[in-house]
């Protein structure tokens, strides 16, 4: 890698009370490359003083306090702010690597020159393989997998999109999963970084989109192993992420397919994803019974209705899609 490979790589995990899985992600990543590391820990107000604790114990870790919960692609982008060239890694702190999988991907970006973004295989506890490199969504796609993805995950729509049924194989891929990829930081800057209109899912699918059109490439390297265990947010409160996750989606495709042309597509597409969500709202609601209590640290300050327009924020950390 030239001279890179004595610059410390600049990792970047967004934490939001990671518990004890920081430590893991850390002993972990310790196995996984040669190279010098600086991690920043972007963090969105954790509450269980383990990002601190890291911090301290590690002298490579260093504490970025964002303020806030303010989401995972802006507590990326601070991560990622003061560094302008040469690679990255921007992962979940849930993430473990196994033993020489970030010089993998190393290895993997130098055989691709345009490659702006390199991800690699992400598999569940349980050893199944994650869908981590898709195409692009299409309005059709799009729609299918956002109306149908959460109730019925075999869907087609869904299937063609996630590209589950490949051999997994080294290739170029419409988007990889932000839970975790290298990403070459003279791309992300050129484009702005992650847009932080997108709370929590689909910014990584606009992030990759926005560098394609500039002629970048997305690269999966299943050479590559991580394991992510995933679904903390979500097994809080499903509800709220099939929210956000409605959200993510109606803001993306209607940002993607503009127009008056396309005005009648995007009103069902609103409507579908309100109905579903304020049925998944008043279900929530009703077999919960009273709603339990809940700290400041969980809840916005004024109660998001499930069907507001795109862009509604809540604070919540991100998960896989």
């Amino acid at each position: 890698m030239g001279n890179e490979s004595a610059t410390p790589l600049r990792v970047v995990a967004v934490t939001y009370s990671p518990g004890e899985a920081l430590e893991g992600f850390l002993g972990s990543l310790a196995e996984a490359t040669s190279r010098p590391v600086d991690v920043v820990l972007a963090d969105n107000g954790s509450t269980d003083g383990v990002p601190e604790r890291a911090a301290a114990r590690h002298p490579h870790v260093r504490l970025l306090r964002t303020g806030g919960n303010i989401g995972y692609g802006p507590a990326a982008n601070a991560g990622l702010a003061d560094r302008r060239q040469g690679w990255a890694l921007v992962s979940n702190p849930d993430i473990r690597f196994e033993p020489g999988a970030v010089d993998e991907l190393l290895d993997v970006a130098a055989r691709w020159p345009r490659a702006a973004t390199v991800g690699p295989a992400i598999r569940t506890p349980d050893g199944q393989l994650y869908p981590s490199a898709r195409d692009l969504p299409s309005l059709s796609t799009g729609i299918g997998h956002a109306l149908l993805g959460w109730a019925w995950p075999s869907n087609p729509w869904t299937a063609r999109y996630r590209r589950e049924r490949e051999a997994p194989r080294e290739r170029t891929a419409g988007w990889l999963s932000g839970s975790c990829f290298l990403v070459d930081l003279e791309a992300f800057h050129s484009v702005g970084g992650f847009d932080p209109g997108y709370f929590m899912y689909f910014e990584d699918v606009d992030l990759a989109e926005r560098l394609t059109r500039r002629g970048w490439l997305h690269v999966y390297a299943p050479s590559a192993v991580v394991e992510h265990e995933g679904g903390h947010a979500t097994r809080r409160n499903p509800h709220r992420m099939q929210r956000v996750h409605h959200t993510s989606a109606l803001r993306y495709l209607s940002r993607r397919y503009p127009g008056r042309l396309r005005m009648p597509l995007r009103a069902a597409l609103r409507a579908g994803l309100g109905g579903r969500m304020l049925i998944s709202y008043v279900s929530s609601r009703v077999g919960a019974g009273a709603q339990p209590q809940r700290s400041a640290d969980e809840l916005p300050r004024r109660r998001r209705r499930p069907w507001r327009r795109a862009g509604a924020r809540e604070p919540i950390e991100r998960t896989t899609q």
